[in-house]
């Protein structure tokens, strides 16, 4: 049975990793998608792909941190579809590194932008029209960093992604009587390109795979399939959660 069936999601950071899979998979699940990211390209060969399988997606390319971004991609999916169900916001960087006493403002600045205030803006309007229709299901791609576990080197992506904790609470709280749901999914590591890219020798992917109860990384599918159960009716009593998905990492490093 398709979980999604008749229902319109927004997907953002859905070029790649976490977000195309959430994308292909809720198309598969019956869901109609607008996804967005900053690269078109990608975001074209992504809905060409779910329209040679028999779903409906459209793309539009964009930068989370403009507010006029936020409030188009919830125009394209009212306009092309007449509704919205479900916002996953999911777009995102590790941000400038290394030790905190180091970090530049600009970099602390950016790193926040994108994965706080990003975040935000897309829950604003993606609230507001849920809202009016009485009901709905945002959410937002957190992390175990900062949450259960420190990990040096990490100030602006940890506080950043804290920060979306506080922001899925407050929301739930706020848009709850509304019928709107707000929820906050906690990964492990992700064999996506962002971790590819940052543990690019065996030794670094050996260490961290070890970090985690079952000795592997995630998969983006994995993640996927989290995000369609914090979609989906299946979980129409959850909201204002903070989801650990993240293959026991948390229980080993506390």
């Amino acid at each position: 049975m398709e979980r999604l069936n008749g229902k319109v999601a927004i997907i953002t950071g859905a070029s790649s990793g976490i977000g195309l899979a959430t994308a292909e998979l809720f198309a598969t699940e019956g869901a109609k998608v607008v996804v967005g990211a900053r690269r078109q390209a990608e975001l074209d060969a992504l809905v060409a792909r779910i329209r040679a399988a028999g779903g409906e997606a459209v793309a539009l390319a964009g930068d989370v941190r403009q507010e006029s971004y936020a409030r188009a991609l919830v125009d394209l999916a009212v306009e092309q579809y007449g509704k919205l169900d479900i916002a996953f916001n999911n777009a995102g960087t590790l941000g400038e590194g290394g030790p905190s006493t180091e970090v530049s403002e600009a970099g602390w600045n950016e790193t926040l932008a994108i994965n706080l205030t990003g975040a935000f803006l897309g829950a604003k309007y993606q609230i507001a029209q849920m809202a009016k229709q009485g009901s709905g299901s945002v959410i937002f791609t957190s992390t175990f960093v900062g949450y259960t576990v420190g990990f040096p080197g990490t100030a602006a992506y940890a506080a950043s992604k804290a920060g979306l904790i506080g922001l899925t609470q407050a929301l739930a709280a706020e848009y709850g009587p509304q019928g709107v749901r707000v929820n906050a999914i906690l990964p492990g590591a992700v064999e996506t390109d962002m971790y590819r890219e940052k543990n690019d020798t065996a030794e670094a992917q050996s260490f961290i795979t070890n970090l985690h109860a079952l000795k592997r990384v995630g998969q983006p599918e994995e993640l996927a399939r989290s995000v369609l159960y914090l979609a989906s009716d299946d979980s129409a009593f959850v909201t204002g959660t903070a989801s650990l998905v993240d293959g026991g990492l948390s229980i080993t490093r506390t």
